[in-house]
């Protein structure tokens, strides 16, 4: 089995995770703007914890998106400069997806929509059917207005989770008709995403360092807009 070392810093959350012959251990925080201070550290006790080093490693993943443009951008940094330095692979993993791995994993649910805030009144989301424990994509991760979502026809109820739930009343009626139950705290974490990079491992999807890359969904100028404000 190979070790995979995760991270991820794309939304309030900061979380460390490591998977080591199929056990998986994780540090996970909640600790709003202080991911840059608090993930190398994070990353160090876990090895140290492990008697591990970096070199030891066989690949980085990394929570590639969507969420936080600075918190992806933390964590791609990190996982990137880490990975140059010990000449390792990286598994770039779909944030969207790990939080619904996480539904899966409390829930038991087959159809799965997860969303996360994307500020100026717009959500990240995707759907998802979990096929052998693990989420695959129904629709291509986008970024839209609350009301424009718009769920695929292979079910007609829903689990859901993500903080982009809270703009649940401004979405159809067909669409607040399809979902149960509602979580909006679900945030994703290292430990789902060192999970479903295993996967792409295995598929032999690792990547060098620097074609791992954010995915933001939304063009930066937008977010350059954003950030002067």
């Amino acid at each position: 089995m190979p070790k995979i070392l995760a991270l991820d810093t794309s939304t309030d959350a900061c979380s460390v995770a490591l998977d080591i012959d199929g056990e998986v251990k994780q540090d996970f925080r909640i600790i709003p703007r202080q991911h840059t201070k608090q993930l190398l550290p994070m990353v160090q006790q876990m090895l140290s914890d492990c008697d591990l080093k970096v070199s030891d490693l066989d690949a980085i993943a990394v929570g590639r998106g969507p969420g936080s443009f600075a918190g992806i951008r933390i964590a791609t940094g990190a996982a990137q400069g880490l990975a140059f330095a010990a000449e390792l692979p990286m598994l770039p993993t779909s944030t969207l997806a790990a939080i619904a791995l996480r539904i899966y994993r409390d829930t038991g649910a087959e159809f799965i929509v997860t969303a996360l805030d994307a500020r100026m009144n717009e959500i990240y989301c995707c759907a998802y059917q979990i096929q052998n424990g693990l989420p695959v994509a129904l629709m291509p991760e986008t970024v839209c207005a609350p009301g424009q979502l718009q769920l695929p026809e292979e079910s007609q109820h829903w689990t859901v989770g993500g903080s982009g739930w809270c703009y649940l009343e401004d979405m159809s009626a067909e669409v607040q008709q399809a979902v149960q139950p509602l979580d909006d705290t679900v945030y994703p974490a290292a430990a789902e995403i060192v999970t479903l990079a295993l996967q792409d491992w295995e598929a032999g999807k690792a990547v060098p360092p620097e074609e791992a890359l954010p995915v933001y969904l939304r063009d930066q100028v937008a977010w350059k807009k954003k950030d002067q404000q």
